[in-house]
């Protein structure tokens, strides 16, 4: 091969690499932030990346844009390993043009969302842009529209993470949140629909771009994003963590991890963790550890409708979602924002053929006009829609309360779990004993000279009636009563035990659910 083509090869290779110039380069890290490409190496095994399309050019002539360079169109494509696993990357370069969204740089996104597609492996897009080029017009909101498709397409069939770490605004935030997982980092991240001079000007309020779409904004109030971190380091080390908890795609289990923990181990903890009181809270967390492998846990949205807790586990070297109740917080009730939580993670879990395990300690749903006016009817039926919709094997562990329509919403086998177990302190019952005595046994305690006495005596009969795990157990609604320390053994023996489940649904479209 002749000298000069291997001359003009490097060359253009290396103008593509160098981005926005030097420079540029340098202004991305004087800001805290890594370039498109140190972001791919960072997150990617050593040497596994392969670039497609880096000589892609912009078509515009606009506005003088045929006299302006854009290596590599501002945006990085192509694929590599993670923990030796296929993945799928872009990731938008500010340093060229603020990485902002035309025609071709939207043709590289889509082509690698096909590509992903098609072999059946997870995509990851890094966010970093000003927007759509303004100078592309019409061309700019079409490739938008192309890379929304094939989220919409590839929701289900591919694990879609995204990664924002810079500006994402207007349409562009649309993207991540047709994705599976959304990162942040703080003071790094910002999404909005309009920023904030925007806002100042149509609306005269005054609020900051960290307040408005930060990380913590996106992840406690919300819940648009599902993790934050504090640099953009943990946070490659968070996604590499998350991806091996997932399979590859819909058709695949996640991968099988060596058991390094004692399958039969108990914990005496857990057969005192429950207060006496049971108006009294304990942390639903340490219950999670405890069954773990190894004791280890990956939060979904940790910071966002506290009341219930979601995330990744292992058992028996297998994945598993859980979903729990977290009494110290609002008491564990149930409302919009934790129905809505539960719900998308439920049906995340159930795309990815990841089991799933409930721990529910649910005194209701959250009494008020704000939830009502709010639509926690509409909202509620989510997770009753999303665990009746689940056909991955579903084990349940009643803790303690197991009251009305939130005993039914933390999937009781009417919804189709699989295995139910309960604590001995399980009270499984239309409400709580307290209530219920009100209400059974209204004219005998107000006859009776010692009101109160008289209360509390119906009050444990209608416990001993009711409202405890055997009277459940007795009709087939509970499968066992269990001591809680023995509980880590009992639910890796089911998930074991159900590891074949198959389930054959109606044939339809797709449903209905209350959104």
């Amino acid at each position: 091969m002749p000298n000069e083509k291997l001359t003009e090869l490097r060359e253009k290779t290396e103008k593509v690499m160098l981005g926005g110039g030097q420079k540029a380069i340098d202004r991305q890290h004087e800001n805290g932030k890594q370039t498109a490409r140190e972001r791919i190496l960072m997150l990617l095994d050593e040497k596994s990346f392969v670039e497609i399309d880096a000589f892609v050019e912009h078509r515009c002539v606009n506005f003088g844009m045929e006299k302006k360079s854009a290596p590599g169109e501002g945006v990085v494509a192509g694929y590599g390993t993670i923990d030796g696993r296929l993945v799928y990357i872009y990731a938008q370069d500010f340093t060229v043009i603020g990485g902002s969204l035309g025609e071709m740089h939207a043709a590289k996104i889509a082509k690698a969302q096909e590509m992903a597609i098609k072999v059946g492996a997870p995509i990851i897009g890094i966010n970093d842009s000003g927007g759509a080029r303004i100078q592309e017009g019409v061309d700019a909101l079409s490739g938008y529209g192309k890379i929304f498709f094939n989220n919409t397409m590839a929701s289900g069939v591919i694990p879609q993470i995204s990664v924002i770490l810079g500006p994402c605004a207007g349409g562009a935030v649309y993207s991540p949140a047709l994705t599976d997982f959304t990162f942040m980092v703080q003071n790094i991240s910002k999404m909005f629909i309009t920023g904030p001079d925007v806002i100042k000007t149509v609306t005269g309020e005054v609020v900051s771009g960290e307040k408005l779409g930060g990380a913590m904004t996106h992840n406690s109030i919300s819940g648009v994003a599902h993790f934050v971190d504090d640099t953009e380091e943990e946070c490659m080390d968070h996604i590499r963590k998350l991806i091996s908890f997932l399979p590859q795609n819909n058709l695949e289990t996640a991968p099988v991890r060596e058991v390094c923990d004692d399958l039969n181990r108990t914990d005496e903890i857990l057969n005192d963790i429950i207060p006496d009181n049971p108006n009294k809270a304990y942390d639903m967390k340490e219950v999670i550890y405890s069954l773990a492998d190894n004791k280890e846990f990956l939060e979904y949205q940790q910071y966002y409708a506290m009341n219930i807790i979601t995330g990744f586990m292992r058992l028996n070297g297998r994945s598993v979602g859980v979903i729990a109740s977290q009494p110290k917080v609002l008491a564990g009730c149930l409302d919009i924002n934790a129905s809505d939580k539960a719900a998308r993670f439920i049906r995340t879990c159930d795309a990815y053929n990841i089991p799933l395990l409930t721990l529910m300690d649910v005194p209701g749903f959250l009494p008020g006009t704000h939830q009502e006016y709010g639509g926690i009817i509409r909202h509620g039926a989510k997770m009753l829609y999303a665990y009746s919709e689940a056909t991955v094997p579903k084990v349940t562990v009643i803790t303690r309360k197991a009251y009305g329509g939130s005993y039914i919403a933390m999937c009781n086998k009417e919804l189709g779990a699989d295995m139910v177990l309960a604590w001995p302190t399980a009270e499984i019952a239309v409400m709580g004993p307290d209530g219920a005595a009100n209400i059974i046994f209204k004219k005998e305690i107000s006859a009776a000279e010692d009101k109160n006495a008289k209360r509390m005596e119906k009050i444990e009969e209608y416990r001993d009636t009711v409202a405890n795990p055997y009277t459940a157990a007795a009709k087939g609604y509970v499968d066992a009563v269990i001591e809680p320390a023995e509980t880590r053994k009992r639910i890796i023996s089911s998930f074991d035990m159900l590891t074949g489940k198959r389930v054959h649904r109606p044939e339809k479209k797709h449903g209905n659910i209350p959104l």
